[in-house]
């Protein structure tokens, strides 16, 4: 009887010229991976009066909702970018338009702006790195948004300065929203200005030169202009009542 014929099994170890050639192979995918490209982690700084009525003096956030005025800093932060040079674009954008209100180019790597009107902004930034023929381009992908209220402001009838710590000063309620523009002024019966402030959080103590003013009713005059555009022209008596001990509305 023959034999069975079985089949041959050669097994194939890779020589050094293959394992060479598989190696450059993959090179060019592993440098590919390997490859770090400029980029940015944009910040936005801001010093401003929440909707809550809280005080924020150059915090980083990445929204904001309150008031106006805010003062905001915008900051690229650029990363790995070395050996590259880069021109940035901040884009400010209102109320959901498509279309920018204001572009803000250059090589800064930051840029400045005051919010002084009501409504919804939005703040992108797009970057561009450059070395040699390479140019790789960055675009921030959730912009920064900015809520500007609506403005409103109220004043006391009457304040009592008597040092109890209670409502010891005369000043605008701290409801206050989006004043941008301030002056009040306080006359006396005889019409004769006895003091005057051109900030929304200043306040009157119930003194002029120095010294204390009589008890009595003087007149107030403010004007302001709310971020809305708003003109405030108030005009009303105010009673300062030194032996009042309780709180004033």
């Amino acid at each position: 009887m023959a034999a069975a014929a079985y089949p041959t099994i050669t097994q194939h170890i890779p020589t050094m010229r293959h394992l060479s050639a598989i190696l450059l192979w993959l090179l060019p995918l592993v440098a590919a991976v390997a490859q770090v490209y400029p980029s940015a982690s944009p910040a936005m700084i801001v010093t401003g009066r929440t909707s809550s009525g809280e005080n924020l003096v150059n915090q980083e956030v990445s929204s904001f909702d309150g008031n106006a005025p805010l003062e905001a800093r915008f900051e690229v932060r650029p990363t790995d970018n070395e050996g590259y040079s880069a021109r940035y674009e901040w884009r400010f954008f209102k109320d959901n338009d498509t279309k920018p209100f204001l572009t803000r180019l250059g090589v800064e790597e930051f840029t400045e702006y005051t919010f002084k009107e009501s409504g919804s902004f939005s703040v992108k930034l797009l970057a561009t790195f450059t070395q040699g023929t390479t140019e790789i381009e960055y675009e921030q992908d959730v912009p920064f948004a900015i809520a500007i209220a609506e403005s409103y402001i109220e004043v006391p009838n009457a304040f009592s300065p008597n040092h109890d710590t209670i409502n010891d000063t005369f000043h605008v309620k701290d409801n206050y929203r989006s004043i941008v523009e301030f002056h009040a002024a306080v006359y006396n019966r005889w019409m004769k200005k006895v003091y005057e402030w051109d900030d929304i959080n200043g306040e009157w103590d119930g003194t002029s030169g120095g010294h204390d003013v009589p008890d009595g009713a003087y007149f107030l005059h403010i004007r302001a202009k709310g971020a809305d555009g708003h003109v405030y022209n108030i005009k009303k008596t105010i009673s300062l009542v030194r032996g009042y001990t309780e709180t004033m509305h």
